[in-house]
């Protein structure tokens, strides 16, 4: 394998970079969605957590691209991507939330960089190389390590099913939002598949409510919890997906998946910031964790790259 060109390691660092903003976005919705889970059902709030989001891109999309590229995109496929990646990984997610706390949900997400490191190398033929195998050790050992500086306490349950569920769901849904919408910016990837799955969303919490009587409580509702779910919606949704499919679009899903591990220090900077307690160990995790990835990718040690296991 020849060394990497300037201008190649520099789209590298750029996407890595993008990557680990959408994971700061991403980390900023676990904890503001406390605030709107307990009085909105899973499958009502995950409805009105596509719909802001698809609010927000949407427009954006007739704007940057018009309204022709808008409606001959292929909405069918879109949808449906859009369901298994963002609905029912939304659901499984918030679920998980209901039954554990913010760092479960980091702690098992953990597991992100091992299922997108297989689908590459089974789906795409990818060759598992000594830097991939480096990458992928020191991505777990960095989330392992970023995650013991946190407070929480797992509970091996239900819980912790649902968000394997949404990780499984959404790593393969985010390779597929990039290989099955090629003709697609990363935008109109976002916005189609944002917005198909929030119509599906829509019709199921309907059905939801009509057949089951699961309605959101809005009397408890105010200001705050309307405020943790546009967060959770625009920002954690809306803002983080656009980079998030840049990034794999760019660096895979087996690179980008290694960035997931770092998610405790984003949620502990949070905190931080917030007036809680810094942690060195989560720190220390993240580093390793972008560490990993840059190997992966060969940005760090290239000559590791070409050197299969």
């Amino acid at each position: 394998m020849t060394d990497i060109s300037s201008d190649a390691r520099r789209s590298l660092l750029t996407a890595n970079l993008i990557c680990l903003a959408s994971m700061v976005v991403w980390a900023a919705g676990l904890p503001a969605a406390d605030l709107i889970i307990p009085h909105m059902p899973p499958v009502a709030l995950t409805a009105a957590r596509t719909t802001l989001a698809a609010l927000v891109l949407l427009p954006l999309w007739i704007a940057a691209e018009g309204v022709a590229t808008v409606t001959k995109a292929n909405w069918t496929r879109g949808a449906w991507v859009g369901f298994v990646t963002l609905g029912l990984a939304s659901f499984f997610v918030i679920i998980a939330l209901q039954f554990n706390d913010p760092v479960t949900v980091a702690i098992v997400s953990a597991a992100m960089p091992v299922i997108g490191i297989l689908l590459e190398c089974i789906a795409d033929k990818r060759p598992f190389t000594r830097a991939l195998a480096i990458g992928l050790v020191l991505s777990l050992v960095g989330g392992l390590i970023a995650v013991s500086g946190a407070e929480g306490e797992v509970d091996f349950g239900l819980g912790v099913l649902a968000a394997l569920a949404s990780v499984i769901l959404y790593t393969w849904g985010s390779r597929e939002t990039v290989k099955a919408l090629p003709e697609l910016s990363a935008l109109g990837r976002v916005a189609i598949t944002v917005s198909g799955c929030a119509v599906v969303a829509l019709i199921v919490a309907a059905a939801d409510g009509l057949l089951r009587g699961n309605w959101p409580n809005w009397s408890a509702i105010g200001l705050p919890e309307f405020t943790g779910l546009a967060i959770f919606g625009i920002g954690s949704m809306a803002i983080s997906q656009l980079l998030w499919i840049i990034s794999v679009g760019r660096i895979g899903i087996g690179a980008a998946s290694m960035h997931m591990n770092a998610v405790p220090f984003y949620v502990m900077l949070m905190v931080f910031i917030l007036g809680g307690p810094w942690s060195w160990a989560q720190t220390a995790g993240a580093a390793i964790v972008v560490t990993g990835a840059l190997i992966a990718q060969g940005l760090i040690g290239p000559a590791l790259a070409n050197q299969r296991t």
